[in-house]
């Protein structure tokens, strides 16, 4: 009998693997609001009603692809931090750059993917609770970046104004408690501001602008572990642009 339920779950785990590898293709062709769960089954030699077995709703099946994707950037961002940390000649800040790097290169490598998370949201549909534990992972491979530095090898503080001071308070004990408010405050400014390099570049906002974009990624990426506190050993090395 276990021999028999085991092929079942096998069975379904294919399944289920193949109507979402399915989906992110109508995605690539079609975009998400045009997901249609008829369409995948169609596409898969399926009924209808064999599908909603799987995926009750065009909702449900667009969850678990939007869940597949922050579990995939995330796991990108926790591998480089894992890679870098791992060496004892790698500062901190070195690390905050191989994680950005490795959240670039997976988006630029799944492109759809990443519209379905960071794009325009998907009209009538809601995101449920289970999406945002893995929406928080690369964020938290950032803080934890920060973390260990201020425990082990000390931040600089970046300024705070008055003015942002409450918030800042407010996220530091929400996000970040054993951060000082101003990185706390940093961090979600350099978090927003990584996603917004990347998705400037995926999107086209740089055609025309930027030619070599990876390079320029960097130089963004090294300033914004210097924004968040971080230094590479002996100090902060890097140049901002018009000094």
């Amino acid at each position: 009998m276990s021999a028999i339920r085991g092929a079942r779950e096998r069975a379904r785990t294919e399944i289920t693997a193949a109507i979402k590898d399915e989906a992110r293709a109508q995605l690539a062709a079609e975009g998400a609001a045009r997901l249609s769960l008829r369409a995948v089954a169609r596409e898969l030699g399926m009924v209808s009603s064999a599908l909603y077995r799987y995926f009750p709703s065009r909702d449900e099946l667009l969850t678990a692809l939007i869940v597949d994707a922050y579990d995939a950037i995330g796991e990108a961002a926790e591998k480089a931090a894992r890679d870098t940390t791992v060496r004892p000649d790698t500062s901190s800040a070195a690390a905050w750059t191989a994680v950005a790097c490795a959240v670039r290169e997976w988006a630029l490598a799944h492109p759809h993917e990443y519209a379905l998370i960071h794009g325009s949201p998907v009209p009538g549909y809601v995101a449920p609770q289970d999406t945002v534990g893995p929406a928080s992972r690369v964020g938290l491979v950032l803080i934890g970046l920060v973390r260990d530095a201020h425990l082990h090898e000390g931040v600089t503080t970046p300024p705070l104004s008055a003015a942002l001071r409450p918030e800042a308070v407010r996220m530091a004990a929400e996000l970040a408690p054993d951060l000082p408010p101003a990185n706390a405050a940093a961090l979600v400014i350099a978090w927003a501001q990584l996603f917004g390099l990347v998705s400037f570049e995926l999107f086209g906002q740089f055609k025309g602008v930027v030619r070599d974009r990876e390079a320029l990624f960097r130089q963004a990426a090294d300033g914004l572990a210097h924004s968040v506190g971080l230094t590479a050993p002996g100090g902060w090395q890097g140049e901002f642009p018009g000094e």
